[in-house]
């Protein structure tokens, strides 16, 4: 009889969280990781680590709203000059007096209104026309005052956020750095190229993986195709000690090779999640390395493998950068669908004028219907549900 040595033996598995404990549990598994600063220009999609404050009042200075002239007192008025944008300040108005001025052009001094170009006439450097006080003006800090708060801390940095943080003086900010992943394939069934065949298949995870992750806010250093050993599996974790996340795929059931519980075991690992009440994607797990690293473990058939990715990598993720678990959506299900009695069900969906049509060949081995698909319906335990809204969990865009 052989004896395992007690180093390499799991932790003993738990009941299966349901699959909504599993997001939150994956979601309290880590922490944001460090800041660093960045341009502006590699800032997009990024999360910001520290708020942004006015550094002056928006705008500095009282603008021009408008093309035209800024007049002060009333009229007619003595047409003295031109302001553009971007000139240097000018002497104060006199009572009487007006300047040609450009939008967002700094007022001079004295400047009750602006009158619009297509509201005025100069004649013989004479502008007659009727003005309002305080029209066409924009008032300095009419957007914001000094010291205040313009994009706080966890925001998800749009296209308006850059502007706005570049309009208050910002040059740089300070983002969550990005987790960095190293993809493990597990399996010598697995070809890395050409057609398979003679009881082989194509190596569909390696491919896909790192553009999921990538989505998600992962930069992915590689992808290592790992031997059915307990030697390979300890070998190519110890290499991926230069990473924040370990993605593995295939090997996390108990199968004859499958090794993964028994590797996290031996290198000092601690099980987060050991397999979800869910279907397709169950035997997935989460777990802590050594080193403030994370193990996502997913199942080797493909479409298992993704769903098991958004159940538990996706929260992980969003945890890293600083964010906020993510939110599921609602989507209408124009057909009836059911759920094991203590399984989630995720079914495959594309958005249509009618709802979220599931899509065909969603098997947990299949990919054309991944490949059509916007997101996945989640069907509650026991559900058997027709014509009606679903959560909605969509896949990474």
């Amino acid at each position: 009889m052989s004896v395992v040595a007690p180093d390499l033996v799991a932790e003993p598995r738990a009941v299966s969280p349901s699959w909504d404990q599993a997001r939150l549990s994956a979601h309290g598994a880590g922490e944001a990781l460090g800041a660093e600063r960045v341009p502006l220009d590699a800032a997009h999609r990024r999360t910001l680590a520290r708020e942004v404050r006015a550094t002056t009042d928006l705008p500095p200075f009282l603008a021009s709203a408008m093309d035209g002239w800024a007049v002060c007192g009333p009229g007619p008025w003595r047409v003295d000059g031109v302001v553009l944008a971007g000139s240097p300040p000018i002497a104060p108005l006199r009572s009487g007096h007006a300047v040609e001025i450009a939008t967002g052009a700094a007022v001079p001094g004295g400047g009750a209104a602006v009158v619009r170009r297509e509201d005025g006439s100069v004649t013989a450097g004479m502008l007659r026309a009727d003005a309002v006080s305080g029209r066409h003006l924009r008032p300095a800090g009419e957007e914001a005052v000094q010291g205040a708060l313009l994009i706080p801390a966890g925001s998800l940095l749009s296209p308006a956020h850059l502007g706005l943080a570049a309009a208050s003086g910002a040059d740089a900010l300070d983002v969550v750095r990005r987790p960095t992943a190293r993809v493990l394939v597990l399996g010598d069934e697995l070809l890395d190229s050409g057609a398979p065949g003679d009881g082989r298949v194509r190596d569909a995870l390696g491919p896909q993986v790192p553009g999921w992750l990538e989505r998600l806010g992962v930069d992915c250093v590689g992808v290592t195709r790992v031997q059915d050993t307990l030697e390979a599996h300890l070998a190519a974790i110890d290499s991926a000690d230069d990473v924040d996340l370990v993605v593995t795929t295939g090997g996390t059931a108990a199968g004859p090779v499958d090794h993964v519980h028994r590797a996290i075991a031996a290198r000092s690992g601690r099980l987060v999640v050991d397999s979800v009440a869910v279907r397709p994607g169950q035997p997935m797990l989460l777990a802590t390395l050594p080193g403030r690293r994370w193990l996502v473990g997913l199942p080797g058939n493909p479409q298992a493998a993704v769903a098991a990715l958004l159940t538990l990598g996706c929260p992980l993720v969003a945890t890293l950068l600083g964010r906020p678990l993510p939110g599921l959506g609602v989507a209408l299900s124009p057909r009836e669908l059911s759920a094991p009695p203590h399984a989630t069900r995720l079914v495959l969906a594309a958005l249509g004028p009618d709802g979220a049509e599931p899509t065909t060949h969603h098997g947990s081995g299949m990919l054309r219907g991944l490949a059509v698909a916007d997101g996945y319906l989640v069907v509650p335990p026991g559900g058997s549900l027709g014509r009606q809204p679903l959560r909605w969990l969509p896949l990474p865009a």
